[in-house]
């Protein structure tokens, strides 16, 4: 009996037979594809639990699938398979709706564990609030750790002082530096706490539905809109809206976002009655919004009214002394969910862990760690529990302590990409350009940039 029907979307024939091999051998009911295109027919057609894609395929990305599924079929779960060059964009799958990620080479009992919690859990499809909704459901207290880094004790200064005021608050920093965390700590500690916490990932919404999303619309108001729906703002009053990455905002969408912090007003799209709404604004961006104002792509009177007070989460790159704190309480978590016994971790490998850039920060050092529990089982954690990545050169941390040296380290590795990826489609600039999920534009400006023929 099929323990439960898994779609595998990988264009290497070799490792696809290997990896479709091994989980039937496991009683899970494989098809494989090596295109998005025959993936998503296959959708069509049959039903399946389970979606483990390659994140660079010959037609897209792995992340285009997540971005359909979550659309369309959002009971299935997705697994990213990447190399750890993407380990940024494996980050922000988990953030879209990604089930988990797991690097190649991938390591067969790591893919069982991860084949099997995917199927045990329980499937979260997306809901549409209805008008009847009268608030959005309170948050459960989130889990916050305070670092011992002077960065991290400065924060939650910073947070705490913030917290009680009105104030509308921009955290900066890099993906997995845990933004969406401290914007909740500082709901929490704020007056408004009793009331709902409402988190949008502005990078996850279409330019068509981004205002939909937000402030709600009218019955008939575009093609699909078969009911009211309430809006963002209007679950969120009497509490907080977090709006993470904000400057993927269209300018459209920025002036009725600019109108409901002004009047505190908005109003539904199709609709023509104004709703007071009572919210505090909390935004998160990895970007320089600053200099995307001067240059005219963000509006700067919200840019200012947005950043009436700024944090930043530090990269954990910077901030060692909080790494095996972290550490710490992540191989407890793995150790309980995993039903293992993994005691810490040998000299060797906290030598390793010091010396990686950690590009994935904290999100990538849960990872990493609830990998090497289970494949160390009990005891220390040994160096052959890592990814070999981890030891490359290219990745310790002096490569990123200066801007120098990473925008180096960046461009040698997009340079070796760009041209990976041209002998791998004959050097067929429009593929190229959609594998590297760039425009054709982009893409010779980088090939003059680097002196690629």
């Amino acid at each position: 009996m099929s323990k439960g029907n898994i779609l595998l979307i990988e264009d290497d024939l070799t490792y696809s037979k290997i990896i479709k091999t091994f989980l039937e051998k496991h009683g899970f009911n494989i098809t494989s594809t090596t295109k998005i295109s025959d993936a998503y027919a296959l959708i069509e057609k049959e039903k399946f639990n389970l979606v483990i894609t390659d994140y660079r395929l010959p037609d897209g990305t792995g992340m285009e699938v997540l971005e359909n599924i979550i659309a369309k079929n959002a009971e299935i779960r997705v697994i990213l398979i990447t190399n750890y060059s993407d380990i940024r964009t494996a980050v922000k799958s988990m953030k879209l709706g990604a089930f988990e990620y797991i690097t190649k080479p991938v390591n067969p009992d790591e893919l069982l564990a991860t084949v099997q919690e995917a199927l045990k859990a329980k499937p979260k499809p997306k809901e549409t609030p209805k008008i009847s909704d009268p608030v959005a459901p309170k948050p459960k207290s989130s889990i916050y750790v305070i670092g011992r880094s002077p960065s991290a004790v400065q924060l939650e200064q910073y947070i705490s002082l913030v917290a009680p005021t009105e104030m509308s608050v921009m955290v900066l920093g890099e993906s997995g530096t845990g933004k969406e965390f401290v914007s909740k700590r500082i709901h929490e500690k704020s007056k408004r706490s009793s009331g709902p916490f409402v988190a949008i990932d502005c990078g996850a919404l279409s330019k068509e539905l981004a205002g939909s999303e937000l402030f709600g619309h009218v019955k008939g108001a575009f093609t699909g809109a078969l009911e009211n729906k309430t809006g963002s703002f209007e679950l969120a009053n009497n509490g907080t809206i977090f709006l993470d990455e904000i400057g993927n905002l269209s300018y459209e969408v920025q002036i009725k976002l600019l109108r409901a912090i002004q009047e505190r007003k908005i109003k539904k799209i199709g609709g023509n009655k104004d709703i007071p709404v009572d919210v505090r604004i909390i935004v998160a961006t990895n970007e320089d919004l600053s200099e995307l104002a001067k240059k005219g792509e963000f509006r700067e009177d919200l840019f200012h009214r947005l950043n009436e007070f700024s944090l930043k989460a530090t990269p954990l790159r910077e901030r060692v002394e909080d790494l095996f704190h972290y550490a710490d309480i992540f191989l407890t978590d793995a150790n309980k969910n995993l039903e293992k016994d993994v005691t810490g971790f040998s000299e060797e490998v906290k030598e390793i862990f010091k010396n990686y850039g950690w590009p994935g920060n904290l999100r990538e050092l849960k990872n990493i760690i609830k990998r090497a529990v289970l494949l160390t089982g009990e005891g220390d954690i040994q160096k052959e529990a890592l990814p070999v990545d981890l030891m490359l050169p290219q990745n310790s941390s002096s490569q990123t302590n200066g801007s120098k040296d990473l925008k180096s380290s960046f461009e040698e590795q997009e340079k070796a990409m760009i041209i990976k990826t041209l002998n791998e489609v004959k050097h067929n600039k429009s593929k190229a350009a959609k594998i590297l999920n760039i425009d054709r534009k982009t893409l010779y400006n980088k090939l003059e940039k680097y002196g690629i023929d």
